[in-house]
């Protein structure tokens, strides 16, 4: 069967609740028509002119992003910038656009959910619980059995799908207990330490955070904003595909295949530096 945007937001609604987002944030429908019918759908981290441009080429009429394209009120719309860019060629195509940012971070099977999964930790517990059972910033969780240092970085870069990691402090040589956030989530290592994680992963560490782990001999893991966060939307697609078969929906559900690392490492002898 053929759906419609409000459709689509309400099965959002039943895997990541809107009102589960930040009083300071922006997400749902922020650009389409909540009447219009959705046949294909194309999720990404970023609402970047790649990624509709992507959307276009797949025939999607839908994207659904984690970070909101539209995050701050907006005074103008100057077109020669990106994010005007961007909503000038979506109104131009017809296309949907969706956000489910800290809602997705704070649900119950959320964005750090997705990245312990990835990781395989198990018996997972909000850092921060919300007001909602189950909900909150954060996992800490177990690994069954526990790893060797070895063991746990081999895994880490697996999923993580960087070249280089920022550490402070030792990798313990055994991790039993980790505690971890998807996206920016410096603010919670104290709490990773006060409830016995042997470890905390997260991005965009603050200097004074690292500072006072290394202090503590607390170890704190910088796996980037978009390796933590990345996991995240093929939890969300198979989520979507799951719904859609159980409500016959007649939609094609993609993941990005072009998106990537806004960031790239080089090294000082690299020749291709310059």
């Amino acid at each position: 069967m053929s759906i419609q945007i409000h459709q689509l937001l309400a099965g959002l609604e039943q895997i990541a609740p809107f009102s589960l987002a930040e009083n300071w944030d922006n997400v749902g429908l922020l650009v389409g028509n909540p009447e219009a019918c959705v046949t294909a759908i194309l999720l990404g981290l970023d609402p970047s002119i790649q990624l509709l441009d992507e959307a276009i080429a797949r025939g999607a009429d839908t994207i659904i992003t984690h970070h909101p394209i539209i995050f701050h009120p907006l005074a103008t719309i100057l077109t020669n910038s990106p994010a005007g860019l961007f909503l000038e060629k979506a109104l131009t195509h017809k296309m949907n656009v969706i956000a489910c940012h800290t809602n997705l971070d704070n649900a119950t099977a959320g964005v750090s959910d997705a990245l312990a999964e990835a990781l395989g930790l198990t018996e997972l517990t909000p850092l921060r619980p919300g007001t909602i059972v189950e909900t909150g910033a954060g996992r800490i969780g177990s690994f069954d059995p526990p790893l060797t240092a070895s063991a746990f970085m081999d895994k880490l870069f697996d999923v993580l799908k960087l070249d280089t990691i920022q550490i402070t402090g030792q990798i313990p040589a055994q991790v039993k207990t980790m505690a971890l956030c998807g996206g920016s989530g410096s603010e919670l290592a104290e709490i990773a330490l006060l409830k016995g994680a042997d470890l905390y992963l997260s991005a965009e560490i603050k200097h004074n955070t690292a500072r006072w782990a290394e202090e503590c001999g607390f170890c704190v893991i910088d796996g980037t904003h978009y390796g933590t966060e990345k996991p995240a939307m093929s939890f969300l697609h198979r989520k979507l595909q799951v719904m859609a078969e159980l409500h016959r929906w007649s939609l094609e559900l993609f993941l990005s295949t072009t998106e990537k690392h806004p960031f790239t490492c080089y090294h000082k002898n690299d020749p291709d530096l310059i």
